[in-house]
């Protein structure tokens, strides 16, 4: 019980809980809220969390002013993408990730977010991170971006995020942004 308690009391005081919250309490946070979600959400200034029918649409992207495109589900079904599609206009990088719990989605975890974060730092640049349905993979990189760029813990990040659209990712991808969540703890604490 102490421990359930000292994670309240940290949260309230500001301080970072995820290295508290059991698998159980993410998947929870998870699921608390809103259900549904757009095929589009901007989920921080100008990075957009989508799905594939929002990457596919090279109109919309143009009119949302989109200049680089994550694709976390790179080279899967329906999901090809790639400079040929995009052209010049858009910067394209791929993760050939698959949506399942024993996939390791944490060696993207940095090579990712160092994309993000390069696109977002180019005046006026947008950049739409996208999976098949924008709720699993590609939520999962962009939660990886938050924590190791902007130092939110896992569960803020989650709470960040969840403010503008729904996500879920898999067990085994929240298994290993908790374990992230620790890794940078660490670091920042040496």
């Amino acid at each position: 019980m102490a421990e359930a308690k000292t994670d309240k009391d940290s949260e309230h005081s500001g301080e970072s809980t995820s290295e508290f919250s059991s698998l159980k309490e993410l998947e929870q946070l998870l699921e608390s809220g809103r259900s549904g979600c757009n095929h589009v959400d901007e989920v921080w200034p100008n990075l957009f969390l989508g799905d594939l029918v929002t990457a596919h649409n090279r109109f919309l992207l143009w009119k949302m002013g989109i200049t680089h495109v994550l694709n976390a589900a790179h080279g899967k079904m329906f999901c090809q993408g790639g400079h040929d599609f995009y052209g010049t206009s858009i910067d394209y990088y791929g993760v050939p990730a698959s949506d399942l719990p024993d996939f390791d989605m944490s060696k993207y975890f940095f090579p990712a977010s160092e994309y993000i974060q390069k696109a977002l730092s180019i005046p006026e640049a947008k950049i739409l991170v996208h999976c098949a349905v924008g709720i699993s993979r590609s939520a999962s990189l962009v939660l990886a971006y938050l924590m190791i760029h902007h130092r939110l813990s896992l569960v803020k990040a989650i709470k960040r995020v969840k403010e503008h659209r729904w996500i879920s990712p898999n067990r085994g991808f929240l298994k290993q942004l908790q374990n992230l969540d620790i890794q940078l703890r660490q670091t920042k604490n040496s």
